[in-house]
């Protein structure tokens, strides 16, 4: 049974965020990945398109969130269903860092505005 300690997330940074990736192919997953992000006060990611479903579920603090350009305030226990071929942006115009948890298939890939492809190695 694969067991991902705490400790052993592989922490990324991108765009003034933090990715601690859990579960992906790497740790035992086979269709689905998962991860903590922490998005500090003040951070605003630039807008992606994304090409599988995300489950967005904030653990902590408050988030402008912006999917296909309708914002919306979302608070700690709110979750946000980002389905393929959405553009997602999301913003944190509080005083305090925000975590949430997001899982999605495995091979996700995202696309930003200036058609930039990223293949976030937290989902892959």
């Amino acid at each position: 049974m694969p067991v991902v300690r705490s400790s052993e997330g592989t922490t990324h940074e991108i765009h003034g965020a933090r990715f601690v990736s859990y579960a992906h192919p790497r740790t035992g997953g086979k269709e689905l990945c998962a991860w903590r992000v922490e998005i500090p006060a003040g951070t605003q990611a630039p807008a992606h398109t994304v090409d599988r479903e995300e489950i967005f579920h904030l653990l902590t603090g408050e988030l402008l969130i912006t999917l296909d350009g309708r914002a919306e305030r979302v608070t700690a226990g709110d979750t946000v269903i980002i389905n393929p071929g959405a553009t997602l942006a999301v913003e944190n115009p509080t005083d305090r860092t925000a975590t949430s948890w997001v899982s999605t298939s495995v091979g996700l890939t995202a696309e930003l505005a200036d058609g930039t492809r990223l293949t976030p190695p937290w989902a892959n």
